[in-house]
């Protein structure tokens, strides 16, 4: 088959994301395995690359998580520091690009522009970095500064963050000297030189996860990929205009920045059979307890006293009651409570239903050829510019996907069959970021 597409063939971007501790693993299921050796982290991106992705991508945790002061069970097997994983993935993959979740409130912008112009130099430009931020007291006491951040301040930190690694990025060209970076603002003051001049893209590519209107901003003035839950048809094209109707204020154009929710696909012989595979993996990934511990994070509150299988609490949320640590914190508990109710009351919902119902993940459910359609309908309406693909299964989880999905949309066109360059810009059609000039010394 030909590497060629057809002309102004709008292209399916893929990433494969490992699964990790969250609440997609299933790890009770026979066909699990570890979670933290290299044979599962290079299993999976060696699957992502037979299947011409964009990205392998690693989500990080700086503390285990934990409730009602144990360890949450799906933190019991670790969590590797992510780009400690992809330098090693480096050097069994050729192709694939390799990005990190690296926290920009606990970390220090000279160190780890150092760290990702280390992985794009040995990986030959294939580095991303998906910036987060934290305002999370019970992370923040593994740091010297403790949680010092104030919620308002996490985008303001982190758009000065970026700021100055990019000017550390820029300030040694290829072939040249490296200039002295200055910078003086409200979270950061250095006078540094950079330690590796330009890397193969200059910058890693950035990736931004942030769905309130600060973060969509901080997205079309800073990102490279939005990793969206914006996953339907209707939510993705919202999403979509919203975001990208932004960038021209910041002088950029809307192929600059793609969007990519996250997705699970579960395939079948028909369509029947796919919805019971994925009823049945819902279920495994919903257990009863974990049904109830979704529900405790809005009411503050200890409900194991409830039947998973009954109806909702008839007591109200504890406004600031905190049984977990490490979990987003929520606001406006008293609203969700009732959003919850009402729902459930709709669609005659236990917890546990009604749990699976709102901790789903848009998923391409269908045939092979099922999904093929509705994943190219999606990108060519522009609801979204590709997919993040979330796996239950660690290291298998994409076997089938890749096997029998990935060979249609190439025929379709809308897929590459062979990467064209070298670098994960190449790959996402994003080219070379002009450096700036910076304060020479």
């Amino acid at each position: 088959m030909s590497a060629s597409t057809p002309a102004g063939r709008k292209q399916i971007h893929l990433a494969a994301h490992f699964p990790g501790v969250n609440s997609t693993t299933v790890w009770r299921d026979p066909d699990s395995r570890s979670q933290i050796d290299f044979s599962s982290f290079q299993q999976l991106a060696h699957t992502a690359e037979r299947g011409r992705f964009d990205f392998f991508f690693l989500a990080e945790g700086l503390r285990l998580r934990e409730r009602k002061g144990r360890i949450h069970d799906l933190d019991v097997v670790g969590r590797p520091e992510s780009l400690t994983v992809l330098n090693a993935l480096a050097a069994v993959t050729e192709h694939l690009g390799l990005a990190a979740t690296v926290n920009a409130t606990f970390n220090e912008p000279f160190e780890l522009a150092r760290r990702f112009a280390s992985l794009d130099h040995l990986s030959g430009g294939r580095a991303a970095w998906n910036i987060v931020t934290s305002s999370d007291a019970f992370t923040g006491e593994n740091f010297r500064r403790g949680g010092y951040l104030d919620r308002a301040d996490r985008y303001t930190r982190a758009a000065e963050f970026v700021e100055v690694a990019r000017a550390l990025w820029d300030s040694w060209p290829s072939g040249g000297t490296p200039r002295t970076v200055r910078h003086s603002g409200p979270q950061f003051d250095i006078t540094a030189r950079a330690t590796l001049p330009h890397s193969p893209q200059v910058h890693p590519v950035l990736i931004q996860a942030g769905d309130s209107d600060e973060g969509r901003e901080f997205a079309a003035r800073t990102a490279d990929i939005v990793f969206s839950r914006h996953g339907t048809l209707e939510a993705g094209r919202a999403f979509h205009a919203d975001v990208k109707g932004r960038l021209a204020r910041y002088g950029r154009t809307p192929d600059q920045l793609k969007i990519m929710p996250a997705a699970t696909v579960v395939l079948g012989d028909s369509e029947a059979d796919a919805q019971e595979r994925a009823a049945h993996i819902r279920r495994q990934q919903v257990s009863p307890q974990t049904a109830v511990a979704t529900l405790e994070n809005v009411w503050g509150r200890d409900l194991t006293g409830y039947d998973p299988d009954g109806p909702l609490p008839d007591v109200e949320p504890v406004p600031d009651g905190e049984l977990a640590q490490g979990w987003a914190h929520m606001s406006d508990r008293f609203g969700i409570a009732a959003r919850w109710r009402a729902l459930a009351e709709e669609k005659h919902l236990s917890i546990r239903e009604l749990a699976i119902e709102l901790t789903a993940r848009q998923s391409f459910i269908g045939t092979p050829a099922a999904v093929a359609a509705a994943m190219d309908e999606h990108v060519r309406t522009d609801a979204a510019d590709g997919f993040i693909l979330v796996p239950h299964l660690t290291p298998g989880g994409l076997d089938e996907f890749v096997d029998q999905v990935v060979p249609l949309l190439q025929e379709r066109g809308a897929l590459r069959t062979e990467y064209q360059g070298t670098t994960l810009r190449d790959h996402l059609g994003l080219g070379r970021p002009d450096p700036r000039p910076q304060e020479s010394a």
